[in-house]
């Protein structure tokens, strides 16, 4: 047997694992056809939180002189932008590199294939093992819109990313994660931005109620709800609205920002008889596929298409690989209701657990309250006012146990794992209101919501 493990991908579900399993002294193999580190940080998550970084400062800069700092000629540099986006990439792959290279784990850049149980071709070699992992990712979505296809003007957030020079007109096809980061990216840089989404609200797994206030706060966007695109003419976007009429909007880049979908294909899944669902290769909460040995991780699962879930699914199955006993006695399981989402946008949101429609959804009567982050002294020492921000907190209104914590607001991001930790653990209202919160904090949102929450 050549290796105790071996990962197809190399994406953040497959270098955890490996990282994991290595420190647990197995024999590990990862296989990357491209860049280790995966979409998250070649393609997605960093790069454009690089950026976003830069729009940030940006836009503080050209707003700094009310906090009584006067700046003179603000300007923006796309060019030093992108330098500034490569270099982060390429130190924060190097140091997964590195990590992997100190737990002797053997990357191999070439594509693998799944053979079956305990047999996985990686290049023109076949390797056998005693586990594997799937860790294939995810694709960008790209829907059959006439004229969408091999269209210069039409890009995906892999595209969009690698311009050369800002557009002046950027119409976003899409207000997920993906459509709202990049609108407040190309919005606070001075890009007239327009985004189509065929849903009433933005980011639909947000709360309706934060998901408008943080549609209203995001400078610079143009957004239109409930519309369809029908066709793209070279750069001309062609839609019709909710009433039926049909709308155009020119463009120097369309983003196509629908979504994306598990890599389920041109690795071997059904050759190898692996099972797939509605979502992906399917798995139990432990991370195993119907294959005996065979795991799967990351958002090939389409369980969660985040890089944070990617992790938990990665360090799940690694604790069932090295000990299965033990995980099982800790209760080494994914929860999906307790994995909280961010959105990195200006201002930022996060939230987890249920919207209060959900859970009305689910038969169970909710009880819920949403204070302004005004309430928050850090808030306002660095926002002031008029800055947006609010916490929504949904209770089951009988048990009083906290179903779901939603955020508008810079350092939402930051806040939220401590409300998904109150999810993990079912706490109640009463339960939150005994934690001690430090102050001034952006935190203490979620505090003032447990004491303004009704008895």
């Amino acid at each position: 047997m050549d290796y105790d493990v071996i990962i197809i991908g190399g994406g953040p579900g497959g270098y955890i694992a490996a990282e994991r399993l290595a420190h647990a002294g197995k024999k590990v193999c990862v296989a990357e056809q491209d860049t280790v580190g995966g979409t998250c940080l070649n393609v997605g998550c960093i790069p454009t939180k690089s950026l976003l970084n830069s729009a940030k400062l940006y836009r503080h800069a050209l707003e700094s002189e009310k906090f009584g700092v006067s700046v003179q000629g603000v300007s923006a540099n796309w060019e030093t932008m992108q330098a500034w986006k490569a270099q982060t990439v390429t130190t924060l792959v190097g140091g997964v590199l590195q990590l992997l290279k100190r737990g002797k784990v053997d990357v191999r850049n070439a594509h693998a294939s799944l053979v079956g149980p305990g047999k996985v071709r990686v290049g023109d070699e076949e390797l056998s093992c005693e586990h594997v992992i799937v860790a294939t990712g995810s694709v960008p979505v790209m829907p059959p819109i006439p004229g969408a296809q091999d269209n210069p003007a039409v890009v995906d957030s892999t595209g969009l990313l690698e311009i050369s020079e800002l557009p002046k007109r950027l119409v976003i096809i899409g207000g997920g994660v993906i459509g709202v980061e990049f609108a407040s990216i190309f919005g606070a840089l001075g890009t007239e931005v327009h985004v189509i989404e065929m849903l009433p609200e933005i980011v639909p797994f947000m709360d309706d109620e934060l998901g408008s206030l943080l549609r209203s706060a995001i400078p610079g966007v143009t957004f239109h709800l409930g519309c369809q695109v029908t066709e793209i003419k070279g750069s001309t976007v062609v839609f019709s609205d909710p009433e039926g009429k049909t709308n155009t909007l020119e463009a120097d880049v369309v983003l196509m920002a629908v979504g994306r979908k598990p890599a389920t294909e041109g690795w071997g899944a059904n050759e190898a008889g692996l099972e797939l669902d509605r979502r992906g290769v399917r798995v139990d909460d432990t991370m195993r596929t119907n294959l005996p040995n065979v795991w799967a991780v990351g958002d090939v699962t389409g369980r969660s298409l985040l890089a944070h879930a990617a992790y938990r699914m990665g360090e799940i199955a690694a604790a069932h690989i090295i000990d299965g006993a033990k995980a099982k006695a800790d209760g080494q399981v994914l929860r999906e209701e307790c994995i909280p989402w961010a959105v990195y946008s200006l201002p930022e949101a996060a939230g987890v657990g249920l919207t209060e429609a959900q859970l009305a959804d689910q038969g169970i009567e909710p009880v819920t309250v949403t204070v302004p982050l005004v309430l928050s002294g850090r808030f306002v020492a660095e926002n002031g006012v008029k800055e947006p921000g609010a916490v929504k907190l949904i209770a089951e209104a009988k048990s009083r146990v906290i179903r779901g914590i939603h955020m508008v607001g810079n350092y939402a991001p930051e806040t939220i794992w401590g409300a998904a930790a109150t999810l993990e653990q079912e706490l109640s209202i009463d339960d939150l209101r005994q934690v001690i919160f430090p102050h001034p904090t952006v935190s203490e949102g979620i505090r003032e919501a447990a004491w303004a929450i009704a008895d």
